[in-house]
C-alpha cells in the first residue's frame, strides 16, 4: 500500500503548509504563531522543505521569533482561487461543541478581535 506522499510524487500541485512559530523570551509574554503559505510543488516532501526553508527566513526576520519545526502539508484539490479550501486538518475527540471549540481554538489567550455580527 502507498502512503498520501508515494501517490503525489512527480505530479505537480497546489500544497498548504501550516508551520508553527514562537515569540517571547519571558514565558508570560510568549506567543505561538500558525502560518499557511502555498506553495506548487510535486509532492509533500518538496511543499514541507519549501515552507520549512520559508519558515526558517521568516523567524530569522522577526526578532526573538522561532520555527518551533512543525510543518503541516494539504493536497489541494482544485487550484486556489475563491472559497477554495487550502488546508483540513481532522481530529478525533469526544468533547461536544463548547468545549472542542474552547480546548483547540478559543482558550482565552488568542490575539484576535470580534465581528459584530448586526445582531
Amino acid at each position: 500500500m502507498t502512503g498520501p506522499d508515494e501517490e503525489t510524487q512527480g505530479e505537480v500541485g497546489w500544497f498548504c503548509v501550516r508551520c508553527v512559530f514562537r515569540s517571547g523570551g519571558d514565558p508570560a509574554s510568549r506567543m505561538y504563531e500558525e502560518r499557511l503559505t502555498l506553495w506548487r510543488a510535486e509532492g509533500f516532501d518538496e511543499a514541507i522543505a519549501l515552507a520549512e526553508g520559508e519558515a526558517l527566513g521568516y523567524a530569522a526576520e522577526q526578532p526573538g521569533m522561532e520555527f518551533v519545526g512543525l510543518a503541516q502539508a494539504y493536497r489541494l484539490f482544485d487550484e486556489p482561487g475563491h472559497a477554495a479550501e487550502v488546508f483540513s486538518l481532522v481530529r478525533v475527540s469526544e468533547l461536544d461543541p463548547p468545549a472542542y471549540l474552547t480546548r483547540f481554538f478559543d482558550t482565552g489567550e488568542e490575539k484576535q478581535g470580534h465581528i459584530d455580527s448586526g445582531a
